[in-house]
């Protein structure tokens, strides 16, 4: 009688079961926000104060019309030198970005992560049936990251 090898059933490796991680459980819901027609010196003053980098510009409606940050703020000052015209006097519309990227707030932050890489912008607004409804930073991601990483990776 010959011996035979008996190997039982391998155990599955076990999969991590957890729900995907996503902008919505990330992004800041009260935003400071700015209107086309504020003067630039009180978005400069609010930078500062707040400790941003830019804030979206909205309507009146709540929709997104384009996002004014400090390096926009400092197109303007550079440009008041040219001009002769003291800080503040010019409107946020004459200098806000208008061509904004937004992401959908049921994005991973994976996902998020690869395009603030591939556009290089500091924020994405959130955008739901046509109203700001949040954005998300790279600090978010940040933490997003390190939050994961004390939950899932162990060290």
């Amino acid at each position: 009688m010959g011996i035979k090898s008996f190997q039982g059933r391998r155990a599955e490796p076990e999969k991590i079961q957890s729900a995907p991680i996503l902008v919505k459980d990330y992004m800041s819901h009260s935003l400071i926000t700015f209107k086309k027609d504020d003067p630039v010196i009180n978005v400069i003053q609010a930078l500062m104060k707040y400790k941003i980098s830019g804030a979206p510009v909205v309507n009146d409606q709540n929709e997104l019309i384009g996002v004014i940050s400090d390096g926009d703020c400092m197109k303007q000052i550079s440009e008041s030198r040219y001009y002769n015209m003291p800080i503040g006097d010019r409107r946020v519309e004459e200098f806000m970005e208008t061509n904004v990227p937004t992401i959908d707030k049921n994005v991973n932050i994976f996902d998020c992560a690869s395009l603030f890489h591939r556009h290089g912008c500091r924020r994405f607004p959130i955008i739901e049936n046509g109203k700001l409804i949040g954005q998300i930073s790279r600090k978010d991601i940040l933490y997003a990251a390190i939050k994961l990483r004390a939950q899932n990776w162990h060290s």
